[in-house]
């Protein structure tokens, strides 16, 4: 029986803590019994949705792979002279793809470039599998929306362990956030280890300025 996978991330643009990639593989006739669970989007999706969710998929889906990246490794690959944010996420799509080894493949694309994102990937992929990359695939896509919720649930579990190690409560570690904003101003060179070196909010006030070509969103 065909099976499929879905591939999505989450916490792309925080200033604070991991992003998260997540991959799952499911038999292509269990599609609609993703609905059933109720699946969406997890940007759709409340917090005590998504968690309820997440305990039924991990144990409904064939095979799982969720990656953590650590701040350290976002700014290495932002601050690269042959990387940027979307080629990291690329290595990861396609780590997690050889593990699970579906013969069909959606993802989210974070590229403009549908195309040259796609072509990367079929590059470094091993084994032999049908490959899709859309924008919007976590709304438009359930099995991708899925992916979606894992990498969002085990997010957040990861910024709440942030919170409970230092002591200290900044929401949700967006730079536009203003409990994130006041937390970076008053304690950005006290906890170095959590925050993304490489981002312009971060650069304000470790260089005393704004960074006007940030790298984090570079397109291929």
């Amino acid at each position: 029986m065909a099976t499929i996978c879905g591939i999505d991330d989450a916490g792309r643009g925080p200033v604070i803590g991991p992003m998260v990639m997540a991959g799952i593989v499911i038999e292509e006739k269990d599609l609609p019994k993703l609905k059933q669970l109720g699946v969406k989007d997890s940007k759709l999706l409340t917090p005590q949705q998504r968690e309820q969710i997440y305990a039924k998929l991990i144990k409904f889906v064939k095979r799982y792979k969720i990656i953590k990246i650590p701040p350290e490794e976002i700014d290495k690959a932002v601050l690269s002279e042959d990387s940027n944010l979307n080629w990291l996420e690329a290595d990861k799509m396609v780590e997690i793809i050889n593990a699970l080894r579906p013969d069909q493949v959606i993802i989210d694309c974070p590229s403009n470039n549908k195309k040259a994102f796609a072509n990367f990937l079929e590059n470094k992929i091993k084994i032999k599998t049908s490959l899709r990359c859309e924008h919007h695939a976590d709304r438009d896509y359930l099995i991708v929306g899925a992916g979606s919720i894992l990498a969002k649930v085990t997010r957040d579990k990861e910024i709440e362990l942030i919170k409970k190690k230092i002591g200290i409560d900044f929401n949700s570690g967006y730079p536009s956030d203003p409990s994130t904003k006041k937390f970076l101003k008053e304690n950005w060179n006290k906890y170095p280890e959590i925050f993304r070196h490489s981002w312009s909010s971060y650069k304000e006030y470790s260089e005393g300025k704004k960074s006007k070509n940030q790298k984090t969103l570079v397109d291929f």
